[in-house]
């Protein structure tokens, strides 16, 4: 990077990218497949930081299949936005997971909710994803890991998004014991 101020080109080095990324399953054994995406984080280069409790949501889009475990993970990376797309698309390709269409069962769905305070927008990738706000399979979970976060293309907290978003379906939070709480 060129420094006007004293002319001299520097090499500025960037730090890790803290991303924050969903994931949900509806295929098999769900909350096992979740900890194995989990886990497989940091093979592709995702230091895993806090993660949310795992809730059980309803389908949205496509109605006509089984419910959801989803939760949101909080993590850093040095990767770049596109090749951390990649790397989540090739866990789910070794864990087995086909997207037979859109909006329908999988074994493992995992998608870049935010990569730092950046927008990209192409054809492969849109982060912030671009339904999250109307998501509370969504924004419930991260509103538990990152309740004042704020997104520069926003123009509140994750909790106000979620107090304010048209989505009403039901998402309920899977208890220590088994048991289950409404969020």
């Amino acid at each position: 990077m060129y420094r006007a101020a004293t002319g001299r080109l520097e090499l500025v080095v960037m730090g890790p990218t803290r991303v924050y990324l969903s994931m949900g399953s509806n295929v098999g054994e769900r909350e096992g497949n979740l900890q194995a995406g989990i886990a497989a984080l940091a093979g592709v280069g995702v230091r895993v930081g806090r993660v949310s409790s795992i809730y059980e949501t309803e389908p949205v889009d496509y109605l006509e299949q089984g419910w959801f475990l989803n939760c949101v993970v909080e993590g850093e990376t040095e990767l770049a936005a596109l090749e951390l797309l990649r790397a989540l698309r090739g866990i789910e390709g070794r864990m087995g997971s086909k997207k037979a269409f859109a909006k329908g069962p999988r074994l493992i769905d995992m998608d870049i909710l935010l990569y730092g305070d950046e927008v990209v927008d192409t054809a492969e990738l849109q982060v912030p994803h671009p339904r999250m706000l109307l998501r509370r399979f969504v924004l419930v979970p991260l509103t538990e890991i990152a309740r004042g976060l704020r997104h520069p293309l926003w123009g509140g907290t994750v909790e106000e998004m979620l107090a304010g978003t048209p989505d009403r379906s039901a998402v309920r939070r899977i208890g220590e014991k088994g048991g289950k709480e409404n969020a």
